[in-house]
Formats: C-alpha cells, sequence, structure tokens
C-alpha cells in the first residue's frame, strides 16, 4: 500500500500533474496507491504537511512540490521539511524543467518565465496543443508524448551532475529538481502492486 499526500502550492501546474498520474494508473492499483493533492501558501507548506499527517496517519510518505521560482526562503524550506521527515520535490527554476525531461532534456535555464514560456514552445510542438497550467489532462499529454522513463533517468543524471560539481544547495542547483524521485517511487509501487496481483500474494 502507498499512501502519497502531495501539498504544493500552486493551484495549476502540479495540481493537475499529479492527479493525472493518479488517474493514469490501473484501477486495481488506484485503490492501493493513494495520492492526495493539496494546496497552500509557501510559508505553510511544511505545517499543513504536518497537520494533515497528524489528522491522518494513513499518509505514511509525505512530500511538498514546490519551485524555486522567486522564493527566497527555498534552501530553508526544503531543510526544514527533511528535518521534520517531510519528503521534498522540489525543482530549479520551476516544475516545467521536470516536464522538460520528458521531451529528452533539462536545458539550462535559470529563470522561471524563460522556462514555462520555452517548455510551452517544446509542448505544443510535441503535442500539437498549447501548453496551459489548468490543463486536467496535463499529465497524460506529457506521458503520451514523452517517454517517463527517459525523464527519470536525465533528472538523476542532472541531480548527480550538480553533486559531483560541488553544488549541493538546492537553489544553486539548476537545472534541477528532485520530483522525478516522486515519480520513480510511485512507479516502482504500481509495478510491485501488479507483480503481487499475478502471482496472487
Amino acid at each position: 500500500m502507498g499512501y502519497y499526500l502531495i501539498v504544493t502550492d500552486t493551484e495549476g501546474t502540479e495540481r493537475c500533474y499529479f492527479t493525472g498520474l493518479h488517474q493514469s494508473l490501473p484501477e486495481n492499483i488506484r485503490k492501493n496507491i493513494v495520492i492526495k493533492v493539496e494546496e497552500t501558501k509557501t510559508r505553510k507548506l511544511i505545517d499543513r504537511c504536518l497537520e494533515l499527517t497528524a489528522y491522518d496517519a494513513q499518509y505514511r510518505s509525505p512530500w511538498i512540490v514546490f519551485d524555486r521560482d522567486q522564493v527566497e526562503t527555498f534552501d530553508d524550506i526544503i531543510k526544514e521539511a527533511e528535518s521534520k521527515g517531510i519528503n521534498v520535490g522540489w525543482s530549479n527554476p520551476c516544475f516545467e524543467i521536470w516536464m522538460y525531461a520528458y521531451f529528452g532534456s533539462m536545458p539550462a535555464i535559470d529563470n522561471s518565465w524563460t522556462c514555462c514560456t520555452k517548455f510551452g514552445q517544446l509542448y505544443e510542438t510535441k503535442t500539437n496543443q498549447e501548453y496551459s497550467k489548468s490543463d486536467e489532462s496535463l499529465y497524460k499529454k506529457v506521458h503520451d508524448n514523452g517517454d517517463e522513463e527517459k525523464a527519470i533517468q536525465i533528472a538523476e543524471q542532472k541531480l548527480q551532475q550538480c553533486i559531483r560539481d560541488g553544488k549541493t544547495i538546492p537553489s544553486e542547483m539548476c537545472p534541477c529538481t528532485t520530483v522525478h524521485k516522486l515519480i520513480g517511487e510511485i512507479r516502482d509501487k504500481t509495478k510491485d502492486v501488479e507483480r503481487e496481483r499475478i502471482m496472487g500474494v
């Protein structure tokens, strides 16, 4: 069983992406892997996550997902969350850099506005549709027109490259993300549940 609580600070992109990810799981697996997405203000991410896990102890895998963007306390939030047992799916400069990886690269872009604009252009080329942060089928479109396994590999390579370059403070690690760790974990759990079902466990 996997109970994921994902607290994010956006009403659009992340919520649409993770809701779509959950809906994409086979029906029998959706019962075993629960993904609850909550939105709150950036400064309240940790408190809200702790509040929800205390209220509902079944959420054994709490995550906060947010972007570097213009967040001045970015590194502090990550550090505090990790010290309190909360996993962090951060992206620098923004969540779109993670979705870029589905299409084969994570280019060196250091600000959110440029990253969103350029990703939007690439997205349109790949999907023949205009990019919208509030598109309920966002996950399905990047998944179906891109390569999720390759995206996870690319994101991990970028993360390791930053570490090799001596960059270990998230705000200095760009382009970089840790969202792929959450996606990889959910995908592995999905395979485990499916394997157990086939074996009749």
